[in-house]
């Protein structure tokens, strides 16, 4: 849609700026271009005045400005639209320029400019939209942002924005200071432990050299006997076999009691788990996997027991030996010691000395012990700060790994965000697609009436599929010479769509499927001998490659890799797998060391010359590819500077010289050594070892591996390159040239059954490529749990030395920094591989490797294992389909029988099937040339007139036909005979007939050229033919695909073109029918001369008799209009038909179908050209010259009756041929007298000329397909020519040379002059030379066979063509006829009902006008006859309605007590000017009551009810109001009288009074009549209330609404302006309660703001004691009984007392508890009277008796705990509402009984 607008604004219109459909939104955003649309539309007079800029004040200038135009349109726009266009929403613009468009349209026709379109408005509806649209401006002010506050919003962004990096960069400091502090103190954690250590190294070597001094002297054991000796011995065996038991007992006791606590701790089952265990014993073999599992590990666990027991037995056995042995030497010692008293003296003062140097020792040793304890102590310390080191250490590790997931996830999440947006981005362009199709299906189904062509669905399917855009982008006609994007996107379409119209025409589907009128025909088969022709030619040009693969290594039992991410547990189940299967695993890791390490260790290998020249001679396009190689590392891709790699390349390079030094040496370096060199070179450069150089190491490590072994590869490859490479070192072959190389040559309009199949691609050098898939999470907590179980202070412990639990650390830590690199290098890389190892070569296998070692390990073994199955299952059958082909070729040579001596039943065929010709086309043998006998020359041949003619020319020599019969070759084919040839050949024989062996028996038939069996003719030929008919093939083809692509692109544009021409026209021709008429001007005017007549000749005869006459006038004249306008319309119609545009587009039609037989005639042509090059070539015959007409050309019709331009006078014209008028006329007359005299004259005309249309169409096939015809027949006439020329020539050659092939071309006129001499003597030739001429004859038969052959198989493929173009352009002509008289019919139809229409609605017109005459009766509202519509307006009135009633205002009317509102305002403005202040005295207030009643001021302030009042009565009321002082508040009065209002609850009051404070923000305590009105009170007026049908009653009168403002009145202050009223006071009012202690509670509610609690929450009281009666006012009564919170049949609820914890102040205690203060009122009785409050002094004390020294606020619960403060509860009765009602209610009962006394004695007297 927004192309459409698009191209209407940019090509039509012609806007200032260029406007594109994705920017549409922004352009319009300002609404300048809207301005200057309309007014190029002549409908913006003040576009001077339009802005153009981004700014508010420019925006709304311009939507002010274009909204009254707008309107004018009738195109829906309000300050929404406005705003939705400002703020670019999507969709917005479009939808307002397409009804801008259709409006615009509309306009455009009627051709009314704005101003008139203005004058024609009413008046009212002006006057509307002028408010309207001062209203819109208004509201768009409001809705657009002013320009300063969006500055000012950037501006504060802009800081903003300033200010967060200034807070990034102070963070980012502190974080570098804190870094700073940390890295100091660890360094500091550093020096201090290596502090410690040297200090304990220091204690250590101070204890071993104590240890060294002290020296240790044997104690004189007393005398013992043997036997006591004895004893002792066996006394400490059994002592230590009972300890030794005793420990084992405890040691097997504890184990039961871990057992016990083991079981113990595990959970109960529950009886359904149990249940379900049981169940599933049966069924799960995981139950007995779980049973036997817990066996072995209890017999382990008893081993287990068993070995720590006996190695126990073994340690105690040990020692008792060791003290065994002590015993023993101390007994030795006492035996030497007995032997002299010397020696006895000598170790008396032995014993003395170490008696001394004991006590010495023992001082020592306490000091020692006392340096021990301190060592030990700071030992300890010393093992606590290190566990604490460690305990941080291992936290500060887990923060890293913590910090390292957090940040894997971080690119995890930008890695699904970039797939998510890859995705969003495809579904949105495949939802534009979508949309796209559906508008233009629509677009379409409006255009075609629901019926879309099938062809054109179709290629919006493909476009769809293929996703291109449905609608245009961008214009290429004419071709730019520099594209656009959206131009190539075009372009691509329009490739994509040629490219189906021509496979579908090729392959005849689609469109071009072959239609039922030619099902009888079969489609032409493929030309076998052009695609054979077209193979050999260019094959000698381009003689193809032979590709052979050829394995680089020996075949090994299993080839695999396994692959997948860091600690996926790859080693460990290849380490399983080499001790399961003894296979060999190899790790590029491994290898490159190895290979390092084998060049350190200068590895070396027996030399031999030989060997060193291969190795070089091998490595030499090796080493090139790796200097040309780029630099690639193991683990990923990174590109390196030019310079490096070239120095990288020139190591590599210079590496293999290393044998030419060594040459006068006995070894060299082994293989893997130089190998080594070079890696090592690299890494010391800093470079990445390229991936060619690793493929190298891989390749000779598997040269390395036993042949019957296999291997499996250890993570490699890890990139598509690397696994490129390795497939090419381990299989010999390419994988990126193995699809350019070894293709063979194929045509697109004929190939070669015969030619050889493309070279099959070798199988993989793998086997299998098995991947172990792990999440990436998985890999981080794998990695984390290595590093922590290295940090765990057990781990020390093991039986590992130091160093290789530090090079496991290393490791560790080296892992878990390139851990995000591995990842991000295995994700990266793994797309690619996976689609290489499952696509390409279908090896993959997937394996979930989230499970544990054990698992895993099987998993990967079951895989393995039936690979192993499927690779023997593979050989086996390989041996045994190599064995059967074995047995099959023994078995053939076995059963193969000698061969014949001559292959007579080939002769025979190929005799037949020349006989025979190709499908009975007439093609004429030789043999059929020569036949005498006619009858037998027919029968068999059925020869064309010309060909029988020249047959009989020929046959004229008998001789030479004698000669020609029975020629015969080694290979045992002849020449094409029939059976009268044979026959013919009996009677007469040459010389060379009566040598010939006798004619062979009939044999299988002959074999057709071109079939499977046939064998071509493969003769050399000159060098130059091939190289001139290849690329004469090539634009043979490319123009034929070119050509016919733009052809049928021209037909699929031009029915896009009909039919947007034919939804124009219908369009077109439905406006014109609704084009306005002037039948309202004839109806209104008589709807006004019949309403302005007067009324009194209403009911007179001869005025209805002549108005009647009038409204058939009036229907006479509008049928009249409605025949000139069905005139105007059917010549309308006329002027359609006759428009030249559909014959015109007719002939542009056929032309393009003439065309496409052109390029068909051509094609024949130029392939017949070649056929006749190639096979003369063949025979060493020079080739033909081109004819200078240029061949056969398909004419055009001249569409112009110009003449035809200089250009194109080769082109063939044919002038367009209508029959004449006359014979015209006489035809629709025909064909009207068939139809009834219904026939259509512009119709028959059409169809006349269309059927002259296809009589050009028949006569242009009819010639085209005569004319491939005669170029047939020519051909053959030529090979005729060409056989008689070498038939008169034979007889003249004389040497044996000249009959071996050796041809002589001579001139026509030798030809002629030689033709007649018949007595030329036949020569005798030798059985060699004949046998060498039969050669050159069948070899010439067979040369014009096959190319006969393939030229009628050419002719009839063309010839099927040009008959299916014929139809097809037929069919489409009918078509288009169809459609265009589809549309014709259509616009007579819409003309007959619409006429019809229009007729009906005047006979409605003319029924309504004679019903009112009759009737009598004015017509007040508009006749609308708008076309075929006529209708009554009823909201146009001809005459206005008279006006209604004015409606009295409410009035209240009295209800026995209760007084109105005027009355009370009566007495509030009395009492207000007697006493300002609220208070009266008690005697004056009630004089002033008894004056009301007994004077006539009562009559306008009483109701009548209160006018019975006594003295006492009234003194009673006073007393009710008078509780605690003698004065008497009127404001109270008035409040009571003022009943029925509803008494409100105290949730009520307090929600009340917090409306208050919260429009009082001030906190003043007052407010406006403003404020008041906008808050209320806790009720409201009616809100029904029921208008009375008659107009000239009065509405109900609104109590409720009065008495709100009332009470603003009764409260307020009007000396303040405006007045204010005091909410809290007025509310303090409200809160009397008919119970005083109630209304107390109510009013401290108020102060405080919440509730009181009391002790007992009492019912609520009776609404009839406080609400005036019930037959007052019931649903006031009501009302009031729903708004008291308790129920009668409520109990009473206890509830705490003193719960609240607010706190209230004296000068709000005393609002509550007020006395009258400054009641200086202005009148007799009160002059200058005070009273002090006495409650001041007594709350004072009462708050400095609770604690309140300085009378701060105290809590309200201690205050009412208070005994004053609860005797004034139950004595204050301020808040008592007293109860008048009741005083009335028994003055006017005795008054009712008065009045009845009064009639009982009256009735008396």
């Amino acid at each position: 849609m927004s192309d459409i607008v698009c191209r209407w604004l940019n090509q039509e219109v012609k806007l200032s700026r260029t406007v594109s459909p994705k920017a549409l939104e922004k352009d319009f955003s300002n609404g300048f271009l809207l301005g200057e649309l309309l007014y190029k539309y002549e409908l913006q007079d003040d576009f001077s005045q339009f802005l153009e800029g981004r700014v508010s004040n420019v925006k709304l200038n311009n939507f002010s400005r274009l909204e009254p135009t707008f309107q004018l349109l009738g195109v829906q726009f309000d300050q929404n639209v406005a705003q939705n266009i400002m703020t670019e929403k999507h969709g917005s613009v479009t939808k307002l320029l397409y009804q801008l468009y259709i409006a615009l349209q509309k306009k455009k026709k009627s051709g009314l400019t704005g101003v008139a379109m203005q004058t024609m408005r009413p008046l009212a509806p002006a006057k509307l939209q002028s408010m309207k649209s001062e209203i819109y401006r208004e509201r768009l002010k409001n809705l657009v942002p002013r320009q300063t506050d969006l500055n000012l919003k950037r501006v504060s962004e802009k800081f903003q924005a300033k200010f967060k990096q200034m807070e990034e960069k102070i963070n980012r400091v502190h974080f570098e200071n804190a870094q700073k502090i940390i890295m100091l103190k660890e360094e500091q954690r550093i020096q201090d432990l290596e502090k410690h250590r040297l200090n304990r190294r220091r204690q250590h070597e101070m204890m071993a050299r104590i240890q060294a001094a002290i020296l240790q002297i044997p104690k004189v054991l007393p005398n013992r006997t043997l036997k006591t000796i004895e004893k002792h011995k066996m006394m400490m065996k059994k002592k230590e076999e009972e300890d030794v038991l005793n420990e084992i007992k405890k040691f097997e006791v504890l184990i039961k009691k871990e057992i016990e606590a083991k079981d113990s701790g595990l959970k109960i089952p529950s009886e359904s788990q149990t249940a379900a265990d049981l169940l599933s014993t049966y069924s799960d073999e995981e139950y007995m996997k779980k049973i036997q599992k817990r066996l072995e590990e209890d017999t382990l666990a008893r081993e287990q027991r068993e070995k720590r027991r006996r190695k126990l037995l073994m340690d105690q056995l040990i020692a008792h030996e060791a003290q065994e042995e002590a015993y023993r030497e101390e007994q030795l010692i006492n035996r030497l010691m007995r032997q002299s008293q010397q020696e006895r003296r000598i170790a008396v003062q032995l014993m003395h000395v170490r008696h001394e140097k004991e006590v010495l020792w023992q001082n020592r040793i306490f000091r020692e012990k006392q340096y021990e304890e301190r060592r030990l102590k700071d030992f300890q310390d010393a093992l606590d700060r290190e566990a604490a080191l460690a305990k941080q250490a291992k936290l500060e590790y887990e923060e890293q790994a913590q910090k390292e997931i957090e940040i894997h996830e971080r690119i995890a999440a930008e890695r699904a965000q970039a797939r998510y947006k890859k995705h969003y981005s495809m579904c949105t362009e495949i939802l534009d697609d979508i949309i796209d199709l559906s508008t233009k299906v629509a677009e379409y189904r409006n255009l075609t009436h629901n019926l879309i062509p099938i062809k054109i669905m179709r290629d919006w399917k493909e476009l769809f599929f293929s996703g291109k855009p449905i609608y245009e982008q961008a214009s290429i006609d004419p071709m730019p010479t520099r594209f656009t994007p959206e131009q190539l996107v075009e372009l691509s379409k329009r490739t994509l769509l040629d490219d189906n119209d021509y496979e579908e025409y090729k392959t005849l589907t689609g469109e071009w499927a072959i239609p039922e009128e030619m099902a009888d025909i079969v489609p032409p088969s493929n030309n076998n001998i052009l695609g054979h022709v077209l193979r050999a030619v260019n094959e000698k040009v381009n003689p193809p490659k032979p590709v052979t693969y050829e394995s680089q290594i020996p075949s090994f039992a299993t080839k695999g890799c396994m692959l997948g991410k860091t600690c996926s547990g790859k080693t460990s189940c290849l380490k399983i797998l080499e001790e399961a299967f003894h296979i060999e695993i190899l790790s590029i890791d491994d290898l490159v060391q190895e290979a390092i390490q084998a060049y350190l260790l200068n590895e070396t290998v027996p030399e031999n010359p030989d060997n060193i020249k291969k190795e070089v001679v091998e490595k030499e396009p090796l080493i090139n590819e790796i200097s040309n190689e780029p630099q690639e590392s193991t683990s990923e891709t990174t590109v390196q500077p030019k310079r490096e790699s070239e120095i990288e390349g020139e190591d590599l390079v210079k590496a293999p010289s290393v044998p030419k030094r060594k040459e006068t040496n006995v070894t060299r370096l082994s293989n893997r050594a130089q190998l080594g060199e070079k890696c090592e070179k690299l890494l010391k450069k800093g470079k990445s070892i390229p991936d060619v150089l690793l493929i190298q190491i891989m390749v000779d490590a598997i040269n390395q591996v036993p042949v019957e072994k296999g291997w499996i590869l250890d993570g490699f490859p890890m990139t598509l390159n690397q696994a490129k490479l390795l497939e090419e070192a381990l299989t010999g072959c390419n994988p990126d040239q193995q699809d350019r190389e070894g293709k063979n040559y194929k045509s697109t309009l004929a190939f070669d059954p015969t030619a050889p199949k493309d070279p099959s691609s070798p199988p993989p050098a793998l086997d299998f490529a098995m991947l172990l898939d792990i999440t990436d999470t998985m890999v981080l907590k794998r990695v984390v749990g290595e590093k922590t179980s290295s940090l765990d202070p057990s781990y020390g412990l093991s039986m590992r030395s130091s160093e290789q639990n530090l090079e496991d650390q290393e490791k560790t830590e080296l892992l878990r920094d390139q851990i995000q690199h591995r990842i991000l290098g295995f994700l990266d890389n793994w797309p690619e591989l996976e689609k290489w190892f499952s696509e390409k070569q279908d090896i993959l296998i997937k394996i979930n490797a989230e499970v544990d070692k054990r698992a895993l390990a099987t998993k990967v073994q079951e895989y393995f294992i039936a690979e192993l199955r499927e690779k023997e299952a593979k050989a086996k059958k390989k041996l045994e389909e190599e064995e059967a082909e074995r047995k099959k070729k023994e078995e053939a040579l076995l059963s193969e029988p000698p061969p014949p001596p001559a292959p007579e039943p080939d002769k025979g065929m190929e005799t037949e099937k020349e006989t025979k010709g190709k499908g009975g086309k007439g093609k004429i043998t030789e043999a059929g040339k020569r036949e005498s006998p006619p009858k037998e020359g027919k029968g068999k041949k059925g020869e064309t007139s010309p060909k029988d003619k020249e047959a009989g020319k020929r046959e004229s020599p008998p001789k030479e036909g004698k000669g020609k019969k029975d020629d015969t070759s080694p290979k045992g084919k002849v020449s094409p005979k029939g059976k009268g040839a044979d026959k013919k050949g009996l009677g007469k024989k040459s010389p060379v007939e009566e040598i010939s062996p006798p004619p062979p028996p009939p044999g299988p038939p002959p074999v057709k050229p071109g079939s499977e069996e046939w064998v071509y003719v493969d003769e050399p030929l000159p060098p130059e033919i091939p190289r001139y008919l290849v690329p004469f093939w090539e634009t043979i083809e490319n123009s034929y695909i070119n050509t016919t692509k733009a052809i049928l692109r021209q037909i699929r544009d031009e029915r896009h073109n009909v039919l947007y021409y034919l939804y124009d026209t219908r369009l077109n021709y439905q406006e014109f029918l609704q084009r306005p008429d002037h039948k309202q001007e004839f109806v209104s005017q008589w709807q006004d001369d019949f309403n302005n007549l007067p009324e009194d000749l209403w009911d007179d005869e001869e005025t209805k008799a002549e108005l009647h006459q009038r409204v058939n006038d009036l229907r006479d004249r509008l049928w009249d209009i409605c025949d000139t306008r069905k005139e105007e319309a059917e010549q309308e119609r006329a002027s359609i038909i006759d428009e030249s545009w559909l014959q015109d587009h007719l002939g542009i039609l056929m032309n393009h179908f003439f065309s496409l037989m052109q390029v068909e005639v051509s094609r024949f042509q130029d392939t017949k050209r070649l056929l006749q090059d190639y096979y003369r070539g063949m025979e060493g015959k020079i080739p033909i010259e081109l004819a200078k007409s240029g061949g056969t050309r398909v004419p055009l019709i001249n569409l112009e009756d110009e003449e035809v331009p200089e250009i194109y006078a080769k082109i063939p014209v044919v002038p367009r041929k209508f029959p004449s008028i006359e014979g015209i006329i006489s035809k629709t007359k025909s064909r009207g007298s068939l139809k009834r005299g219904t026939a259509d004259y512009c119709i028959d005309v059409v169809e006349l000329k269309f059927e002259a249309d296809e009589k050009t169409v028949m006569n242009v096939w009819q010639n085209a397909s005569t004319a491939v015809s005669n170029m047939v027949t020519n051909e053959i006439n030529l090979k005729k020519d060409d056989e008689s020329e070498s038939k008169l020539e034979e007889p003249k050659e004389k040497s044996p040379q000249q009959g071996k092939g050796v041809k002589t071309v001579k001139k026509k006129e030798e030809k002629k002059k030689k033709a007649p001499s018949p007595e030329i003597p036949p020569v005798i030739l030798t059985p060699e030379e004949q046998e060498v001429l039969e050669k050159q004859k069948e070899l010439k038969m067979k040369i014009r066979d096959e190319h006969l052959t393939a030229l009628q198989c050419e002719a009839q493929a063309t010839q099927f063509r040009l008959e299916l173009i014929k139809t097809k352009a037929l069919t489409y002509m009918e078509e288009l006829l169809k459609r265009a008289v589809d549309v014709y019919k259509l616009m007579d139809k819409w003309l007959g009902a619409r006429y019809l229409a229009e007729m009906a609605s005047v006979e409605k017109l003319t029924e309504v006008a004679h019903y009112h005459i009759e009737t009598s009766t004015k017509i007040q509202y508009e006749l609308i006859l708008n076309g075929e519509d006529f209708f009554i307006n009823g909201d146009v009135k001809v005459f206005p309605d008279p006006l209604p009633p004015i409606r009295p205002p409410p009035v209240e009317k009295e209800v026995n007590t209760c007084l109105t509102i005027k009355q009370l305002n009566t007495l509030r403005n009395e009492f207000m000017e007697m006493a300002p202040k609220g208070y009266l005295g008690n005697k004056h207030f009630t004089d002033i009551l008894y004056d009301l009643v007994t004077l006539n001021l009562g009559t306008n302030h009483l109701p009548e009810a209160w006018l019975h009042l006594t003295v006492p009565e009234l003194q009673e009321i006073t007393t009710l109001l008078t509780v605690n002082s003698e004065f008497v508040d009127w404001r109270k009065f008035l409040l009571v009288v003022s009943q029925p209002w509803p008494l409100p609850s105290e949730e009520e009051l307090l929600q009340t009074l917090e409306r208050f404070k919260e429009i009082d923000k001030d906190g003043k305590g007052t407010v406006t009549q403003e404020q008041y009105e906008q808050v209320g009170l806790w009720f409201t007026g009616d809100t029904y209330v029921k208008i009375p049908e008659d107009p000239h009653e009065p509405l109900p009168y609104n109590r409720p609404e009065h008495l709100i403002e009332f009470f603003f009145d009764l409260f307020a202050d009007f000396k303040k302006d405006p007045p204010e009223v005091d909410y809290f006071q007025m509310l303090l009012y409200f809160a009397c309660h008919p119970n005083a202690v109630e209304g107390i509670y109510r009013a401290l509610s108020l102060a405080i703001g919440t509730h009181v609690f009391r002790k007992v929450e009492t019912r609520g009281v009776d609404v009839e004691h406080v609400m005036i009666p019930s037959d007052i006012d019931t649903v006031t009564t009501e009302g009031l009984a729903e708004v008291e919170e308790t129920k009668r049949g409520k109990e009473k609820v206890i509830i705490p007392e003193f719960l609240n914890k607010e706190t209230i102040s004296i000068p709000t205690l005393l609002k509550v508890f007020q006395s009258i203060r400054d009641a200086q009122d202005n009148h007799r009785f009160f002059d200058d009277e005070k009273m002090e409050n006495t409650f001041y002094e007594v709350f004072k004390k009462v708050y400095q008796v609770i604690g309140s020294n300085n009378l701060e606020p105290v809590e309200i619960a201690s205050l009412l705990k208070h005994p004053f403060i609860q005797d004034l509860l139950l004595t204050y009765k301020e808040y008592k509402l007293p109860n008048i009602k009741g005083i009335l209610q028994r003055v006017d009962q005795l008054q009712v009984v008065s009045e009845g006394d009064q009639k009982v004695i009256e009735e008396k007297k």
